[in-house]
């Protein structure tokens, strides 16, 4: 799966202000698996399968912030984005990832046309 890079380099090392809420860790992510599937010759149309991990923070009282995920998503996939076709989407709401600041994972199969 991918995770968050740093957005926000003058924070804190390890800090969630140095990765940013749970939409903007989305719309990392995004960022990040759309430049990977673009070097394969791929795009977010090719999508076919998205499974989605979500961890609740103590800053939404220990849920996970769906809504701030569904905001960064919908800027790639639906009918306001500009890749209209829908994947196949599992979203999990899990203890932990392995840095504690970071909220989400995304792990997306690709097919080639």
């Amino acid at each position: 799966g991918s995770v968050p890079t740093v957005i926000h380099p003058d924070a804190p090392k390890g800090s969630l202000e140095a990765y940013g809420d749970t939409k903007a860790q989305t719309i990392n992510v995004l960022q990040n698996i759309q430049q990977q599937l673009k070097d394969l010759g791929l795009g977010l149309a090719d999508v076919v399968k998205m499974q989605v991990f979500l961890v609740g923070g103590p800053e939404n009282g220990g849920k996970m912030d769906f809504d701030g995920f569904m905001a960064g998503y919908t800027q790639f996939f639906g009918p306001t984005a500009k890749q209209p076709v829908l994947p196949a989407r599992s979203a999990f709401q899990i203890a932990g990832l392995a840095d504690p600041a970071w909220r989400v994972e995304i792990e997306v199969t690709a097919v080639r046309p």
